[in-house]
C-alpha cells in the first residue's frame, strides 16, 4: 500500500528527540556502559508487553538498574533515574518539528517515558510550543512496539492510523508502528543500517530534518 503524506507525525521522545549523555554520564560510577542498561531496560518493557502486562518508564528502568548495578550506591542509582529528566534536544529535532508545523501538519509525541517528564524535557527544549500533545505508553498499557499504543494515539488524535505518521531512530518502533498501519519515518543517526527483519519504513533519512522533508513529499 502506497503511503500518504500524514496529517499528523509523532515523534519518539528518548533517543530520537533528545539525546541519553547526561544518563551516560551518571552511570559511569556505577561501571555500566549505557547500551547494556538502555538495552536491558528496552528488554523488560517489550517482556512486560509481550506478556500482555505494564509497568510505567521509571519503575522498569529501577529495576533494570538494580539487576546490573546490585552493589552500587542508592544515591548513585537514583542519580541515573533523574538523569533522564535532563535530557537536551538533538540538534536537529527543533528544524524537523519547525518544518513540519510550517508546512500545517499537526506534530505530537508518543514515547514510552512518562508524560510528565516528557512535558518538561520539551519545555526545557522550547519544543512545547510546537508539540499539541504528549502521549504516553502508559495511556494505553503497553509499551511499544505493541500495537496499542500507536492505535491509541491515532484513535485520540481523531485520524485513521494511516493519517498518521511516526518518526523515530528505533528500527523496532518503527516496524512496530508499521505494523499498526502508520506512516513510518526512519532516522539513521543511531543505527545505521535498518534491520533485515523488520517492515521497511515510507521513509528514511540521515536526521530528522531529511525525514520530515521526506514525510512531507508523500502523495496526498
Amino acid at each position: 500500500m502506497t503511503a500518504h503524506r500524514p496529517d499528523v507525525v509523532a515523534f519518539d521522545v528518548v533517543e530520537t528527540l533528545f539525546s541519553l549523555a547526561p544518563v551516560e554520564d551518571a552511570l559511569r560510577p556505577l561501571g555500566v556502559p549505557l547500551p547494556l542498561f538502555f538495552t536491558r531496560l528496552l528488554r523488560d518493557g517489550f517482556a512486560l508487553a509481550a506478556a500482555g502486562g505494564h509497568q510505567p518508564f521509571r519503575e522498569v528502568a529501577a529495576s533494570a538498574l538494580r539487576g546490573l548495578a546490585p552493589g552500587g550506591e542508592d544515591a548513585e542509582r537514583q542519580a541515573v533515574l533523574d538523569a533522564f529528566g535532563h535530557l537536551p534536544a538533538h540538534l536537529d529535532a527543533a528544524p524537523a518539528i519547525e518544518r513540519l508545523v510550517d508546512a500545517g501538519v499537526r506534530v505530537v509525541t508518543l514515547t514510552n517515558g512518562g508524560a510528565e517528564t516528557t512535558g518538561r524535557l520539551l519545555a526545557s527544549a522550547g519544543l512545547d510550543r510546537h508539540v499539541d500533545r504528549v502521549i504516553s505508553v502508559d495511556e494505553a498499557g503497553r509499551w511499544k512496539p505493541a500495537a496499542q499504543p500507536y492505535l491509541h494515539a491515532a484513535s485520540l488524535l481523531g485520524r485513521p492510523p494511516a493519517e498518521v505518521a511516526l518518526v523515530a531512530v528505533h528500527s523496532w518502533d518503527i516496524h512496530g508502528a508499521r505494523r499498526a498501519g502508520l506512516v513510518t519515518g526512519w532516522c539513521s543517526r543511531s543505527e545505521g543500517t535498518f534491520p533485515a527483519v523488520f517492515e521497511r519504513p515510507d521513509v528514511t533519512g540521515a536526521n530528522l530534518v531529511d525525514v520530515a522533508g521526506g514525510l512531507l513529499r508523500l502523495p496526498t
